[in-house]
């Protein structure tokens, strides 16, 4: 479903700036299966959920969706097959339209945008329903400005918005990293419940080991632009947290010895 070939990104190259963020990432994610991304900071999880969406041309290698070529499809055209959910609950939105205004625009996603149109009373009803779905008796408030809930409220409703329309593919970066633990838990829930029904493909980074051994079908764990570990399967349903710490302790062992090499060979050169 989503082939991602070799792709290398380096940002500010040829100054004391440089980041080599990927450093040829290759990935086969099937349709239906949900991968979640691990890494310290700096691995390059976000960088590589960036360059999945479009959000910069990558210097090299290829993503291929559904067989079609799309490394230099632009951000915007790759909006119509992806959904997307950002850490801060205040991206992804409009925050000076209203809850019912925000639903109707996700219900055209891909499609020519009329919002007059949209707001008939056929999709306010579906709106409606789709909103009390969440729990959270907003389906009563949808005409209030979006912009006026709370992180949690509206990180719900984004994650609604990115699904409304069956993406290709759904993107979670960190998506509940700015939420208090109980906001947390809850949208978890709901990005479980419809990423099953749905049976969306997904891509999912997160810091939280919990959340990686509770959810997903396959964990990649990335380290300094690569990808360290690769887990799905019986594999992946064994694992427990103490193993990922493990994990984590073994790069961090291997990063001291690149460490100490490189200053013996220093010495030795001096």
């Amino acid at each position: 479903m989503l082939e991602i070939k070799n792709i290398r990104k380096t940002f500010n190259p040829g100054t004391n700036d440089e980041v080599r963020s990927l450093r040829g990432i290759s990935l086969h994610v099937e349709d239906g299966s949900f991968v979640v991304i691990l890494g310290t900071n700096g691995s390059g999880k976000s960088t590589l959920l960036n360059a999945v969406a479009g959000n910069f041309p990558v210097d090299s290698g290829q993503i291929i969706m559904d067989g079609k070529d799309i490394t230099k499809l632009p951000e915007h055209r790759r909006a119509a097959l992806i959904g997307r959910v950002f850490q801060n609950p205040f991206t992804g939105t409009a925050p000076g339209m209203t809850i019912a205004e925000n639903m109707a625009l996700a219900s055209r996603r891909g499609k020519k945008r009329g919002l007059n149109l949209a707001l008939n009373p056929r999709v306010m009803k579906r709106i409606e329903l789709k909103v009390k779905a969440l729990n959270m008796d907003l389906e009563s408030r949808m005409d209030n400005i979006i912009g006026s809930l709370s992180g949690g409220q509206r990180q719900a409703l984004t994650l609604l918005m990115a699904t409304w329309v069956k993406p290709k593919l759904l993107l979670l970066d960190e998506h509940t990293a700015a939420l208090d633990p109980k906001t947390a838990k809850k949208v978890i829930e709901m990005t479980e419940l419809i990423v099953n029904k749905d049976n969306l493909t997904t891509m999912m980074v997160t810091h939280s080991m919990q959340q990686a051994i509770n959810l997903g079908t396959r964990i990649i764990m990335m380290h300094k632009g690569r990808i360290a570990f690769d887990i799905s399967g019986d594999d992946k349903k064994r694992l427990k947290v103490n193993d990922l710490l493990a994990m984590f302790d073994e790069l961090r062992r291997k990063d001291q010895i690149d460490i100490n090499t490189a200053t013996m060979l220093a010495e030795n050169y001096i």
